[in-house]
């Protein structure tokens, strides 16, 4: 395991925290990839952006050179802040204790990506029947961006691949289904006004509180009635508003109220069909009402992260490759959602497969434990076999 830790070493010290640049990380990958023989392709954020970020994708051919099909390890690269945690040791010096590697990142996903990179010798010399390509992403803790960003550009690349390995802390659980994400703000527009003067103005707060209350029925109706899949821990499609901003003095008619709300849906929910009710009530009724009170009144609805759910078949020859490279079969769903969605809506077949536990993954003190770190160099070691010519890899 020596090559993997000290990747995992390596990688944790990179500070990716999302609000900042992951090019540090991405160019030391980079390197490592070139020794190997290939050439990776990295993808900047659009120019302009306030901070410069990128996305790697690289390809190790099929021994006859074929660059086409085969399989998509993916992982990100950011990670969650520790502000105002409370660690023991330095979040990004990785400390070995008690069968652990503690450290930002160790499972959400620097451990499963610190695997695949002491892996690359191993990778780059064997004979491969079908392709192996690297997918490494920025800001996935902020709304999927990079790999939304990449997967779009897959066609203008000429990426082809069959199926996708995303390594998120799944305890190496074969994990087949998840739910989307979807986070949005509401905007109300008001119009300023002394509150002893309420008539001449509209307040935007109050508006917001319909809404809010529109959004509790809504959420509620989806947990009275479904669908439900068991297969998840909740069972359910659920919502709720999470942050609220408005007003400025107790003296004032607030002119704006930002309601932030978010609803995850599992995999087979038509999202675009929630989104649709939302945006009826809020500018066919609302907003109506709002401007015959005040013409000047408006409201805004802006899309902060969506990210699709997943629904891979149970017989998708990507679940039983992963289950025959060692991942551990399960039924379960996951509530939390990841990038594979994403892939598998290009038509990508993904499964989600990774060492570590989403449960300390964004806490103080996270980590991992050193025999998931085995039993992910094992699957890839497993994984690289299957794809060696003379075997049949069922992707």
């Amino acid at each position: 395991m020596t090559s993997s830790l000290d990747w995992i070493t390596r990688l944790v010290a990179f500070d990716t925290t999302s609000r900042d640049s992951n090019c540090d990380l991405i160019d030391c990958v980079a390197d490592e990839i070139r020794k190997h023989g290939v050439e990776p392709l990295i993808l900047s954020n659009e120019e302009g952006a306030e901070v410069r970020k990128a996305n790697l994708f690289a390809t190790f051919p099929a021994q006859d050179g074929t660059r086409d099909g085969g399989v998509v390890l993916s992982g990100h690269t950011d990670v969650v802040p520790v502000d105002g945690q409370d660690w023991d040791s330095d979040p990004f010096t990785v400390q070995e204790r008690d069968g652990r590697l503690y450290g930002r990142g160790t499972a959400d996903m620097k451990g499963y990506l610190g695997v695949i990179l002491a892996k690359l010798e191993r990778i780059s010399q064997a004979k491969l029947s079908k392709p192996l390509h690297l997918a490494f992403s920025y800001d996935e803790e902020v709304g999927l961006l990079g790999a939304q960003r990449m997967v779009g550009q897959f066609e203008e690349h000429g990426i082809n691949a069959d199926s996708c390995i995303v390594g998120e802390p799944s305890g190496m659980r074969v994990v087949r289904g998840h739910k989307s994400i979807n986070l949005f703000v509401a905007r109300f527009h008001g119009v300023a006004a002394h509150s002893s003067l309420t008539p001449n103005g509209l307040n935007a707060i109050h508006y917001a509180g319909r809404f809010i209350e529109f959004y509790r029925q809504l959420t509620q109706g989806w947990r009275e009635n479904g669908p439900f899949d068991e297969a998840y821990p909740v069972s359910f499609t659920t919502g709720g508003v999470n942050v609220i901003s408005g007003g400025i003095a107790g003296n004032t008619v607030p002119d704006l109220c930002d309601v932030e709300f978010e609803f995850r849906a599992l995999g087979t929910v038509d999202t675009d069909a929630i989104v649709e009710q939302v945006r009826e009530f809020l500018f066919d009724v609302l907003e109506p009402e709002m401007k015959a009170e005040n013409p000047a009144a408006s409201i805004e609805l802006v899309t902060k992260a969506r990210g699709p759910g997943l629904e891979t078949a149970d017989d998708a020859a990507i679940v039983q490759l992963a289950q025959d490279c060692g991942g551990l079969p399960t039924e379960g769903k996951v509530t939390y959602g990841t990038e594979a969605g994403l892939f598998h809506g290009v038509g990508i077949d993904t499964v989600v497969c990774g060492p570590g536990e989403i449960a300390v993954a964004h806490a103080a003190n996270e980590y991992v434990e050193l025999e998931q770190i085995e039993a992910c160099e094992a699957f890839i070691d497993s994984l690289v076999r299957q794809l060696e010519q003379g075997d049949q890899p069922r992707v």
